[in-house]
């Protein structure tokens, strides 16, 4: 254990130390789900596994509130696993090493799991607490949220008896979200021909990183530098000047994080090495430029490299860069409902060589449907032009705000008590497992807050310190009040 476990409330943040020691990547969550069961094993809580791996632990209320109408808590058993390159961390077997910066609690180049391990944290100590009035809950563990909301796709919902349900996934403190918005995702092909290097040829490796990335919904508005398109961006005007022939492109990790870093290796005659770098440096330096106020650890190299055997073709080359360049990354429209808030995005999320093609996935997002549909159109056109083909997931719904919930009211109301201020009510441009719950049960009256949590999805992920035990401050009242007044 480390000192995370001497931080208040201490009961919360015991168990957050032991999660930091246990691998909990989206898709293998067995690790993690057996440390919950354990713990509703030990407190002898009846629990249920569906079989997506989703866990229900069913708490009877306290004395004197055994019949009031449950409540749901929900988090996500899963994080994303995103690291910088020079970092040693194997994911499958290291812990998250924790550090404390100044008000915040962070990871040691690594994601730090806050998201959402800091909602099941909370669940897991209301789930031993003796000392909180509270009626019969439903603590719902899902697992695969941030590959695909899995979990919550496919919930047994005979496993749920409550109609009001708090999600605890929410990163914004003084905020309650009542809404999110709906995505769905994009995975093209563009098949590579490929020839031979030419003698005398020399291979150099173009990398772009030290960008702040992100989570593709909640920090989209942010207009952070999106690392593989911006390199792309480069090589195709350097492409205008002189010719060369790419042998490979990547960038990104996740389809819900902004890329960070990107590089690519390109070929060309030998003679004309000195020219590429000149002109290179010159458009990645009036890039970094461009985005110096978001981005001011960017960074760039140029190195040569072993020559490989094949190269893209010259028609190829130019087909990804022409791509790549085209597709539509960022913000695409803002909501004429609710001031600030995103309505239309989508992430160039990953791009990478594989079995002779370029794949390249995009997830895109809106609380409008319509708007969604033809976002993907766009994408879509984008890729016959180029001669791609294109996979499109089912995508997920949204969460309609209902601003006259009972549940938001009794919140409202804890929230100023407790807290001193009045809290924002707000939807987020991101995917919240709640659209797919109150999709799957109608009339479930839903909410969702959560601590301080900056920079999710990326290694500079934090979370502020108080704003967690005011986070469950705020729970535990709100489960109380929620009991005394059924």
């Amino acid at each position: 254990m480390t000192f995370v476990s001497d931080l208040e409330p201490k009961s919360l943040w015991r168990h957050f130390d032991q999660i930091l020691t246990i691998p909990r990547g989206s898709k293998e969550e067995d690790r993690i789900r057996a440390y919950v069961v354990a713990q509703a094993e030990e407190l002898a809580v009846p629990f249920q596994v569906d079989g997506t791996g989703n866990v229900v632990v069913s708490m009877p209320g306290t004395a004197g509130y055994e019949d009031r109408p449950v409540t749901i808590l929900q988090s996500h058993l899963d994080m994303v696993n995103e690291k910088n390159s020079d970092v040693d961390h194997d994911f499958d077997k290291d812990p998250i090493k924790p550090r404390e910066d100044g008000e915040y609690l962070t990871a040691t180049g690594t994601t730090l799991g806050s998201d959402n391990g800091i909602g099941v944290a909370a669940m897991l100590a209301i789930m031993e607490a003796t000392d909180l009035p509270h009626g019969p809950l439903e603590l719902l563990f899902t697992v695969d949220e941030e590959t695909g909301l899995t979990g919550a796709s496919n919930l047994d919902p005979e496993m749920l008896r409550g109609r009001r349900l708090i999600n605890l996934d929410s990163e914004e403190e003084g905020s309650l979200c009542v809404g999110c918005a709906g995505g769905a995702d994009s995975a093209l092909s563009l098949p590579i021909s490929k020839m031979a290097a030419p003698e005398g040829s020399a291979a150099l490796l173009v990398e772009l990183k030290g960008l702040k990335g992100g989570h593709s919904g909640i920090d989209i508005h942010l207009q952070r530098g999106n690392a593989t398109q911006l390199l792309t961006r480069a090589l195709w005007a350097v492409a205008q000047e002189m010719e060369f022939h790419l042998a490979s492109l990547e960038g990104g990790n996740k389809h819900n994080a902004i890329p960070r870093e990107a590089s690519a290796v390109v070929v060309l005659d030998g003679q004309n090495r000195t020219a590429f770098e000149a002109a290179m440096t010159a458009q990645l330096e009036a890039i970094r430029g461009e985005f110096r106020p978001a981005e001011p650890g960017m960074e760039f190299s140029i190195s040569q490299v072993d020559e490989p055997k094949e190269i893209w073709d010259h028609d190829s080359t130019a087909k990804v860069m022409e791509l790549v360049v085209a597709l539509p990354h960022g913000v695409i429209s803002m909501s004429y409902d609710i001031p600030g808030l995103v309505e239309t995005s989508t992430n160039l999320a990953t791009v990478k060589p594989q079995n002779g093609a370029l794949t390249i996935s995009l997830s895109s997002r809106s609380s409008v449907a319509s708007a969604l549909e033809a976002l993907r159109q766009r994408i879509r056109g984008a890729a016959s032009l180029a001669g791609a083909s294109v996979e499109e997931g089912g995508g997920y719904p949204g969460w309609k705000p209902d601003l006259q919930s009972e549940l938001l009211q009794v919140v409202r109301r804890v929230h100023e008590r407790e807290l001193g201020t009045e809290p924002k009510i707000e939807a987020i441009h991101a995917g919240l497992e709640c659209g797919l719950i109150g999709e799957m049960i109608p009339g479930m009256d839903m909410i969702s807050f959560g601590p301080h949590i900056e920079f999710p999805h990326s290694p500079d992920e934090r979370v502020k310190i108080a704003s967690v035990e005011r986070f469950f401050n705020l729970l535990a009242a709100t489960l109380e009040d929620l009991a005394k007044a059924s």
